[in-house]
């Protein structure tokens, strides 16, 4: 229970004047492939929002290996390595398409509130939610190194 990696091309305006990716643009793209994990699990932001359920970024950490430059794509694999009910943890690789070279590895922390700002159980609130988290959860294997 793998999922799909994502691919973000490299843009233009990412870049410094040397076409190297600036380094903040890697925290976006891990934004970007945790949507697209999200939306794999049949359970897209849009999703939660329309119920009430918001997940707030707790904690972020970026390492950078190699760079990314214009107009290179990079592919990015996400695993869901910890859920309690009310916080998960991803990690991501950053890797060069073309190539495979790492690029970047990351980790971001999550949690799920309601709209006043207090913590929501999936699995009080939500089970059929909680079942799909634990279920990636438990399956992810580790990245092909």
């Amino acid at each position: 229970m793998n999922f799909l990696p994502y691919r973000h091309k490299a843009q233009y305006y990412e870049t410094d004047t040397m076409k190297i990716v600036h380094h903040s643009n890697y925290i976006r793209w891990m934004e970007e492939a945790r949507v697209d994990m999200l939306e794999q699990m049949g359970l897209g932001y849009d999703a939660m929002e329309r119920e009430g359920v918001l997940s707030p970024v707790l904690s972020v950490e970026c390492e950078y290996k190699s760079m990314t430059r214009f107009p290179e794509t990079v592919e990015i694999t996400v695993r869901l390595t910890r859920y309690t009910g009310v916080k998960f943890e991803l990690e991501y690789e950053m890797r060069d398409a073309a190539s495979g070279t790492l690029r970047a590895k990351g980790k971001s922390a999550h949690c799920f509130i309601d709209q006043s700002g207090r913590p929501v159980s999936l699995r009080r609130k939500f089970p059929a939610w909680d079942a799909l988290f634990k279920s990636y959860a438990e399956n992810q294997a580790p990245p092909v190194q």
